[in-house]
């Protein structure tokens, strides 16, 4: 004979809390809930000012025109229901309640005639200029914050940047290039010897020479040492004519380490130079 049992399936247990982990079954029957601690407030405001304004532009009236009596009533509500929460809070508040029941006792004084020399003052000026300061200084507000803002709606990424760095020669202008003939004309003049006498001088021979010393220097030169004062001025000239013409025919090149620097001569970097026979 076969029986069948049926066993109890098992109870899902669902607790109410977990307290450092361990699950409560039920909630301790000492418990104490403190009567406001759900109290929740709907419209936060960030002083007195900012309150009036929430009021003007909830009731869609000019500002110019401030109606005192339902202001001043909605105000003191308001006052009311954060004195009963927050006393501490509301101090400020009251400071704003009183003046506003005293703007609203001036109005209803009698004003002056019609032709009185000087006209009453409005007593909702002030107010009127305090909270026009106050909303212009809160739209600016808004819309500084409205700008996109660093770990708020972007991120700052870094990343390495490898820069190779190519040294550039300053170019060798023409005054620096006078200058530096004035200095060797200035040398050859200590060194100048009365002498009269005739002599050809050639500049395309003078081209070959220089030439020839460049190609065995094998590098730079000092633009000074290429001149032999022994040459004499018409020398000289002749001899700095001929550099100009290899120059102008890209031949030999001029450059310096830095501005103002001494200038170095040397032949050019993939120049035609020519043989030393037809130099």
């Amino acid at each position: 004979m076969n029986v069948t049992v049926d066993l109890p399936q098992a109870v899902v247990f669902t607790p109410v809390a977990r307290i450092y982990g361990e699950p409560l079954e039920t909630l301790p029957q000492d418990l104490y809930i403190p009567p406001d601690a759900l109290a929740i407030m709907l419209d936060a405001f960030e002083g007195p000012l900012d309150l009036l304004l929430y009021l003007i532009r909830k009731a869609n009236v000019d500002i110019l025109d401030i109606p005192m009596a339902p202001l001043t009533r909605q105000y003191l509500d308001y006052i009311e229901s954060m004195r009963a929460s927050n006393l501490e809070l509301a101090a400020d508040y009251l400071v704003m309640a009183a003046m506003l029941i005293e703007i609203k006792s001036r109005m209803l004084l009698p004003r002056p005639k019609a032709g009185a020399a000087d006209e009453a003052e409005d007593p909702r000026a002030e107010l009127v200029r305090r909270l026009m300061e106050y909303e212009q200084m809160k739209i600016a507000a808004l819309r500084l914050n409205e700008l996109p803002q660093a770990e708020r709606d972007f991120f700052w990424v870094e990343t390495l940047v490898e820069k190779s760095l190519y040294i550039r020669m300053p170019e060798v202008s023409l005054d620096d290039l006078r200058e530096a003939w004035m200095a060797v004309v200035r040398q050859a003049n200590l060194n100048k010897h009365h002498k009269i006498g005739r002599e050809e001088l050639s500049v395309r021979e003078h081209m070959g020479i220089i030439l020839r010393l460049l190609r065995s220097r094998r590098g730079f030169v000092q633009f000074e040492t290429m001149f032999d004062p022994q040459m004499g001025v018409a020398g000289l000239v002749v001899h700095f004519l001929a550099m100009l013409e290899l120059a102008r025919e890209k031949l030999v090149e001029f450059t310096q380490t830095e501005a103002f620097q001494p200038i170095y001569v040397r032949v050019h970097q993939g120049g035609n130079e020519p043989s030393q026979e037809s130099a």
